[in-house]
């Protein structure tokens, strides 16, 4: 693969690798020739490139005001009238039109309708890829065994007896809330038949009882005579599939022979283009670009070693059942598959213009991943949706203006490519606070398109800081979450949301679980977001999806939903624009130094492996060795929080620096085990080291406070030194 050879064409550079895979492996199997192609490609990009400038420029000119009041607005107390008006002034906060409906047409009941998980994966990960969109089935014993919602993990790979135990009554608990039986238990139960149509449910030979609610009979797998190998009962539009197989190791040991319950649980995955991956250059685009490509054609397979075993990975295919009336129906194999791109800032080195700029990421991005989705549209056995639409979730928009922008770019496109108007919808990442102000605004953009609204609260919280920069030191970390501000953002969301019409037509998600090995803690505290009448949460791994998917089987989201819009109330913007000031708060020496370690270590544990192995999304140990999920955008809170409070002298620069030097050496012993890792201690001097204190010391100049430009910089420095 040839990564520095270009081809020129249409006042394009090419990279050649990205022309040929391009032409060859894309434009080939759909009739679109490479001449016209290009062509078009050409034209939305010098069309377009000039109005992606401007936006950036304006978000400059923005936040140079924002800026300069805090500066001269220096009492001592927050005016937050005063604030807000000179908001209003320039153009920061807009006036809300006349209420409205989106009228979005042809959106899928994963999105429209289903209210369930959602998981987001990096796309240049072919064996995540495929197991998150494979997780929309997922195996509550297994869930229930392999984490920490019953307590301490086995100590043993063998087979724990007891936990077994365990797991099956917590199971059949939860049976009891799902399908209901009549003064029965489903512990209690030891066969389930079928007879002329009537599910019957034994408790001994002789006596049997039914379900409260025989309408949540979906279907079974075909069976002989009255014996039920595989029941599906439907809650909540959600599914649960219950494996009756005597031969099985746990059904043999199960009174009823059950050895597994199945439940529907991702019912979407966003495939990430975005902040869980590093794409730097051509050679990572086209791998991000061929997994996707794999996942719309349904032949993206991953080969691999687990317990010394050949594992190959594929897309599950549809699951073929039969109803009590004994008629054939499938239910989807797989998640609905959403994409994220890449927001307005970036720029890739894959493809230049022929001022010699790198054209901006966010339109190739655009361009290529729905060409690429038109694969999918004549494919019967993997169809992703029924509808032929393509869902492009979008990040880091900053307002109406912004989101106007990206609607345009998929008009061109659908004028490219044929397509009829609106084929591309649109996710909009509500993360920015310029868009959390002005979200009713942002969501009439795009009336016509919109699929999905999502409260990215650690973006969300990057923005906060960065945007309040100079207004006066800011909040703990972990005191941001119980500010004024984030309940706003976060009930606002959903009521907007709702106001607009989202209801059966849009998602309205909520944020991510950071802590993938504490499942206890996420089955406690994850209902709140279905709670909160969002019919979307997301969640790190297939596993937490299927113990979230628990939740909203318990609430009804769109009870919740309709009790919201009868309420019709608006909240007061005032909440959303208070500012998270530490304000008068005295902190010890050991605060501040525990903050600064804090995040350092947060940095360091992220950035080590993304500049040095061009991972974007992983479990990071933290100062107490509890594995978090960093990508970009937890980096983005930790470095703008250090560099706020640099900024306002609550720390010194040599404080920071000693800060990081001590955390790089636990970071260095917390990867030590990996043969691959290139420790930052003692020298201090490698590319990853320069790049997390680049974070810092040069975070008040970075666009937004975002990690990119660093980020990408340093990672090529690196590939480029190898």
């Amino acid at each position: 693969m040839n990564m520095d050879k270009r081809i020129e064409t249409n006042n394009l550079k090419i990279n050649e690798s990205l022309y040929d895979f391009i032409n060859s492996e894309v434009l080939k199997g759909i009739g679109i020739s490479k001449e016209f192609f290009w062509e078009g490609f050409s034209k939305i990009i010098y069309e377009l490139s000039p109005i992606n400038r401007k936006i950036l420029d304006k978000r400059k000119i923005i936040q140079n005001q924002i800026n300069t009041w805090h500066k001269e607005n220096k009492t001592g107390d927050f005016k937050l009238n005063e604030y807000k008006l000179f908001l209003k002034k320039i153009g920061y906060i807009i006036d809300e039109g006349k209420d409205f409906k989106i009228e979005t047409a042809n959106v899928d009941p994963e999105i429209s309708t289903i209210c369930g998980p959602q998981l987001v994966v990096p796309i240049t990960n072919a064996r995540y890829a495929l197991n998150a969109v494979n997780a929309r089935w997922g195996s509550l014993y297994d869930s229930l065994y392999g984490t920490n919602t019953l307590g301490e993990l086995p100590k043993t790979k063998l087979y724990d007896e007891e936990r077994g135990k365990q797991v099956v009554k917590y199971a059949k608990l939860h049976l009891d809330n799902f399908a209901p039986l009549i003064s029965q238990s489903w512990e209690n139960i030891i066969n389930i038949e079928l007879d002329e149509k009537n599910l019957k449910f034994f408790i001994d030979k002789k006596n049997f009882t039914t379900l409260k609610e025989p309408d949540q009979i979906k279907g079974f797998k075909k069976y002989e005579n009255k014996k039920i190998n595989e029941l599906v009962l439907v809650k909540n539009n959600l599914h649960c599939r219950i494996v009756i197989d005597p031969n099985n190791k746990i059904g043999e040991m199960d009174k009823a022979s059950i050895s597994d319950i199945i439940l529907e649980s991702a019912i979407s995955t966003i495939l990430d283009c975005e902040d869980s991956v590093a794409t730097v250059d051509a050679e990572d685009k086209i791998l991000a670009y061929k997994n996707w490509l794999g996942l719309m054609k349904g032949d993206l397979e991953a080969k691999f070693l687990k317990n010394s075993q050949k594992i190959n990975r594929s897309l599950n295919k549809d699951i073929e059942l039969i109803n009590i009336n004994e008629e054939n129906f499938t239910l989807k194999g797989r998640s609905l598959m959403l994409i994220r791109n890449v927001g307005h800032l970036m720029t890739n080195p894959a493809i230049i213009d022929k001022n010699g700029n790198e054209i901006y990421e966010g339109i190739m991005d655009a361009v290529i991943s729905s060409l690429i989705a038109l694969y999918n549209f004549d494919n019967k056995n993997y169809k992703n949706s029924i509808f032929n639409s393509i869902y492009i979730v979008k990040p880091k928009m900053h307002g109406p203006e912004e989101v106007d922008f990206t609607c345009n770019i998929f008009s061109k496109i659908e004028n490219l490519l044929n397509l009829p108007l609106n084929t591309i919808k649109i996710g909009i990442m509500d993360e920015e606070r310029r868009t959390s102000v002005n979200l009713k605004e942002c969501i009439r953009s795009a009336k016509n398109r919109i699929a999905f609204i999502n409260t990215g609260f650690l973006d969300r919280t990057g923005d906060e800081i960065h945007t309040s920069m100079y207004s006066g030191p800011l909040l703990k970390k972990g005191e941001m979450k119980n500010s004024k501000w984030i309940k706003s953002y976060e009930d606002r969301n959903v009521r907007i949301g709702l106001q607009c019409g989202l209801k059966g037509k849009a998602q309205i998600g909520k944020g991510m679980w950071a802590m993938p090995d504490l499942m206890a803690e996420m089955i406690g505290q994850k209902i709140i977001h279905p709670k909160s009448g969002a019919n979307c949460a997301w969640v790190p791994s297939p596993t937490a999806a299927t113990l979230h998917a628990m939740h909203y089987h318990q609430v009804d989201v769109h009870k919740i939903q309709n009790e919201i819009i009868s309420t019709n109330q608006n909240e007061n913007i005032d909440n959303l624009i208070t500012l998270p000031l530490l304000n008068r708060v005295n902190l010890s020496e050991k605060e501040i130094a525990d903050e600064i370690e804090n995040n350092a270590q947060g940095i360091l544990g992220y950035v080590v492996r993304w500049i040095n192995n061009g991972i974007g999304c992983s479990k990071v140990l933290d100062i107490n060795n509890i594995g978090l999920m960093e990508d970009r955008a937890t980096c983005r809170i930790s470095s703008q929080a250090i560099v706020n409070w640099l900024e306002h002298e609550i720390v010194s620069k040599e404080q920071v620096l000693n800060a990081f030097e001590k955390m790089a050496l636990i970071v260095d012993e917390q990867n030590a085990n990996d043969e691959n890792y290139i420790p930052m201690s003692p020298s201090f001097n490698t590319i990853a080291f320069k790049a997390a204190k680049d974070l810092v010391l040069d975070g008040i100049n970075q666009p937004s406070g975002y990690t990119e430009p660093i980020l990408h910089k340093r990672r090529l420095e690196f590939k480029n030194n190898k």
